[in-house]
């Protein structure tokens, strides 16, 4: 993902002025960063919630895609609006799936006034993925369950409460990614299905996110980049 955002920010003709790996991690200092006009973090759970937190103790706005670690997100808003900093977050920055975000809180509205239909969700991801289900995934349900009231929380499990939406998880190789939305009857099933070719949908929307935080403070999310 680091490799695909670089090519794309050094085609709009920006400069990357420092990359952070774990091999030099000790470079990540307050006068390294200083360089920079934005911080754009893919790490991992296991990292993310240290990098978001000094970047912003730094004073630099920061792009965060990693997800895993929304446990902390409360910390992190909080140390954001104490820095007067600038955050964006999103569980996916790929346009095409912040257009199916919309679509499928659209049709949850929709089908939630035919309890007939049954609601179960499946996301692939390379081997790679560390967290399962994936945060984009964890978004669609939330959507859903903010307007299927039958549908009371997620889980990852096959499931034969009814209060229960099911996701399904694989992970596999090679997979970019696929979401799988099904509301399922005995007459008929209606699916919508996102799959990503490869990471430049996610790479090319990270980039646009950097570029939306120049002159600006707060926290932010792909629909205020977008405009959706």
């Amino acid at each position: 993902m680091g490799q695909a955002i670089e090519a794309i920010a050094l085609e709009k003709g920006h400069s990357i002025v420092l990359k952070i790996d774990i091999n030099n991690a000790d470079e990540f200092t307050k006068e390294n960063i200083a360089k920079a006009d934005v911080a754009i973090e893919f790490t991992g759970p296991h990292s993310a919630f240290s990098n978001v937190m000094k970047c912003l103790e730094f004073g630099i706005p920061v792009v965060c895609g990693s997800t895993g670690w929304l446990d902390k997100w409360a910390e992190v808003k909080n140390h954001c609006e104490q820095q007067n900093g600038t955050l964006i977050y999103a569980s996916n920055y790929s346009i095409g799936v912040n257009l199916f975000f919309e679509l499928n809180t659209r049709l949850a509205k929709l089908m939630s006034g035919y309890p007939e239909y049954d609601v179960v969700m499946e996301e692939i991801h390379h081997t790679q993925k560390k967290d399962a289900p994936s945060g984009t995934a964890i978004t669609l349900a939330e959507q859903v369950l903010e307007n299927i009231p039958t549908k009371k929380l997620w889980v990852n499990h096959l499931s034969d409460n009814p209060e229960e939406l099911e996701i399904i998880s694989e992970r596999i190789d090679p997979a970019p990614g696929t979401h799988k939305i099904k509301y399922r009857s005995t007459v008929d099933d209606i699916e919508i299905i996102h799959t990503a070719h490869n990471r430049v949908g996610f790479a090319g929307g990270a980039v646009l996110a950097a570029e939306f935080t120049a002159g600006k403070k707060g926290i932010f999310g792909m629909k205020q980049v977008l405009g959706l």
